[in-house]
């Protein structure tokens, strides 16, 4: 069954105002998607509405084949799915630690193990436990993010725009992360702005363009269209 799939989705941030105008995605399990497309498209407006931060006015959301568009965000990270935002997506004057026992507060009661798992998982955030989460480089604050992310253990990780702001060095680490929480049987669906990258590492991917999907397919394929390269990858032809 298909973990999650996003059907007809019209949303936005006001009465009016549709960003998302027929938006639709699919997830299998344990694979990632990348949604790319130019700025203004709509790619963070749709993870923030799978995510239930923004409601649909038409369109359904199925987690495991159960509607999940009416629910809350909490009720929703319940269900599985969990959502790094490209911003404030950490607490800096907390420490580390205490930054993934928040990431942990639905679950409370797997709170230590899942930290203990956290930091075998990520030796750079064992090393770093008792330093404050400023302290960290951009890099560094992103894999925090998705550890504290990954302390509900979803199902389902809506990342937006993870590489924003990194370095070319720090991004390639960031990816293979990406790569690595993917293949420990978690799905992704991933915004980014570094659409070559994001092909490179995604299984499949969807290309938004006004709120809509222009193109949906095999990553590698799209990657190697001329015209998805020209447009969107910086591609010459």
């Amino acid at each position: 069954m298909t973990l999650l799939t996003a059907t007809d989705i019209v949303a936005g941030y006001g009465k009016g105002d549709e960003i998302l105008k027929g938006a639709h995605l699919d997830v299998e399990p344990h694979e990632i998607v990348a949604i790319i497309g130019p700025n203004g498209a709509g790619k963070s407006t749709l993870l923030k509405t799978i995510a239930g931060l923004l409601h649909p006015s038409r369109g359904s959301i199925m987690l495991d084949g159960r509607p999940i568009h009416t629910l809350s965000p909490r009720a929703i990270a319940r269900a599985g799915v969990a959502f790094v935002p490209q911003e404030a997506n950490i607490f800096p004057a907390l420490t580390v630690r205490e930054n993934l026992e928040i990431g942990g507060y639905l679950d409370p009661a797997h709170v230590r193990a899942r930290i203990d798992s956290a930091f075998a998982r990520f030796p750079m955030l064992a090393e770093k436990r008792q330093r404050p989460a400023r302290t960290l480089s951009g890099g560094q604050r992103q894999v925090l993010a998705m550890a504290m992310a990954l302390m509900v253990a979803p199902r389902l990780l809506l990342l937006d725009e993870p590489s924003a702001g990194l370095s070319p060095v720090a991004a390639e680490t960031l990816f293979a992360t990406i790569t690595e929480v993917n293949r420990g049987g978690v799905a992704i669906a991933m915004v980014e702005q570094n659409a070559s990258e994001a092909l490179l590492i995604a299984h499949r991917a969807t290309v938004l363009v006004d709120g809509r999907n222009r193109r949906d397919g095999d990553a590698a394929s799209l990657r190697a269209d001329p015209e998805i390269g020209r447009l969107f990858l910086g591609f010459q032809t």
